[in-house]
This record gives C-alpha cells, sequence and structure tokens, in this order.
C-alpha cells in the first residue's frame, strides 16, 4: 500500500495547539460530549463529595474556595459628628460690689418638664469667630448686648439627636453688660433672668457651668484689683470656613407652651 504524503512549505508548517484555559468535565454551549463521557457519565472532579475527615474551611465553597466576605456595614451603626458653640457669662455691675453683680441666665424646659438654667450659647456660623457667635447668641437668646473680656474655658459632652453621636464642643467667655434689655423671643428659651452672681452655683444646672462661674469670681477679682490689662489674653479663633450640623439640643423645649413671657417673669400670655 502506498502512504499518502503531503508536503507543506516551511511558512505554512503548522504550529503546536494552545491550550486553553478550560476546566475539565466543562464544554462549550452546544458541543456534544465525547463518547466516552457520553457512556459513562462519571461527574466531574470538583462535584465529588469531600472525604469524612477532610478539614472544613469557614466560608468556603464546595471546592474548598473561600467566599469573598461582604462589605457592607451594619444599619443600626450610628455616625458620629462633632459640633461647636459659643457662649458667654454676661455680668451687669462690674464696677460695683460683689453683692450687686447680676448674671444673665436663660432657662429651658427639659423633657421632664423641669426648668434648666445655663449660660446662653449657640452654634458657631460659617464666617464667624467663637466670640463673635458668643455676641450674637447672648443677644439673641437674652436681648442683652455684651462686650468679651476674657475666656472662661472650654467644656464638651456627647449626645444622641436625630440617629447621630453628637461630640459638641462649648467655648465660653467672660462678657461685660452694654447694653439692651432682658426678652425671651427667642423660641428656644422659655424663661431669661437675672440671677445675683453669688447664686449661680445653686442655680445653674449643669456642674461643667457651675466650675465655670468660678473662674468668673477669680477673673472678676483679678479685674477689680488690678483693671483689664490683667486680665489673660483671649486664645486665638479663626472664622469657621465651613457649614455644620445643627442637631437639636438635649434641652430643645418641645413645644411653645411658654412663649409670650416677658423678661422671664409672670405665667404665660
Amino acid at each position: 500500500m502506498t502512504a499518502n504524503i503531503a508536503w507543506v512549505s516551511d511558512g505554512e508548517q503548522a504550529k503546536p495547539r494552545r491550550r486553553r484555559g478550560r476546566r475539565r468535565g466543562r464544554r462549550p454551549a452546544g458541543s456534544p460530549a465525547p463518547a466516552a463521557e457520553q457512556t459513562s457519565a462519571a461527574p466531574a472532579p470538583s462535584a465529588e463529595p469531600a472525604p469524612p475527615n477532610a478539614p472544613v474551611t469557614p466560608g468556603a465553597g464546595p471546592a474548598g474556595r473561600r467566599r469573598p466576605r461582604s462589605r457592607r456595614r451594619s444599619p443600626d451603626r450610628m455616625r458620629t459628628v462633632h459640633e461647636t458653640s459659643a457662649g458667654g457669662l454676661v455680668i451687669d455691675g462690674l464696677d460695683g460690689p460683689p453683692e450687686g453683680q447680676l448674671a444673665a441666665l436663660i432657662g429651658r424646659v427639659d423633657r421632664r418638664g423641669r426648668m434648666l438654667w445655663s449660660l446662653p450659647k449657640g452654634h458657631i456660623e460659617q464666617g464667624e469667630t467663637a466670640e463673635q457667635t458668643a455676641i450674637r447668641e447672648v443677644a439673641e437668646e437674652t436681648g442683652i448686648e455684651g462686650k468679651v473680656l476674657a475666656s472662661l474655658g472650654s467644656i464638651d459632652y456627647w449626645f444622641v439627636a436625630e440617629d447621630r453621636r453628637v461630640h459638641k464642643t462649648v467655648h465660653h467667655y467672660l462678657m461685660q453688660f452694654a447694653g439692651g434689655e432682658l426678652s425671651d423671643s427667642d423660641r428656644e428659651v422659655a424663661q431669661v433672668a437675672w440671677v445675683p452672681l453669688t447664686e449661680l452655683g445653686s442655680r445653674l444646672a449643669y456642674a461643667d457651668e457651675r466650675r465655670l462661674a468660678k473662674v468668673a469670681d477669680e477673673l472678676i477679682t483679678l479685674l477689680q484689683s488690678d483693671g483689664p490689662a490683667a486680665l489673660p489674653p483671649l486664645p486665638r479663633s479663626t472664622p469657621r470656613r465651613r457649614p455644620q450640623t445643627h442637631s437639636r439640643s438635649r434641652n430643645h423645649r418641645p413645644d411653645d407652651s411658654t412663649r409670650g413671657r416677658t423678661n422671664g417673669y409672670g405665667p404665660p400670655q
């Protein structure tokens, strides 16, 4: 028998076929299975059950491959925000004896219906310094004008509002009464009043503000003995560049039932 030999040129020589990265036991859709596979119907190696004593990897699939972990955060996780406010302790009668000195306080009704007395304060708005905010907030919440003399210090605390954890920092200043009349026209203020400086320790609702009142006593004594030049210089304060969130305070008045009072005295009108 004569063998048929096909001659090809060097440029037409057959090149070795590249092996495709095809997994064993898988075929393109629509291709018929080889005869051996059709008759034996052997399962793919990846589908074979694991031995009884084989180690189990948590989160692994049937072939031992690790499943990707979910990156979704828990929906119960609260977002934390930081807020900054400023306020002041306004004193009338700084040139007189201690028993004649008065401090302007504001009263807010808490959720239990209690009247809580505190210092006027509010959020630092965009473009304001802490001193400017203290002057503005005192005027808005009490109706009087104050002049910043010295820093009393800062306090900070945490509370939850509107499904957020809020870290608030409040800068306080010693201020001198410069004019105006007490008024509770601000909707978040239930009462305003002049309180003797000697009664601040028992009238202020928060311990942090009571400590600030003690600092004010020391500064007033220094002011009367050595003059304004003896007061410590004000800390540097730059205008705020970005707006900030305005969460409802934990002492926010729930309704307007206490509006209409004049100078913090008398029943609601």
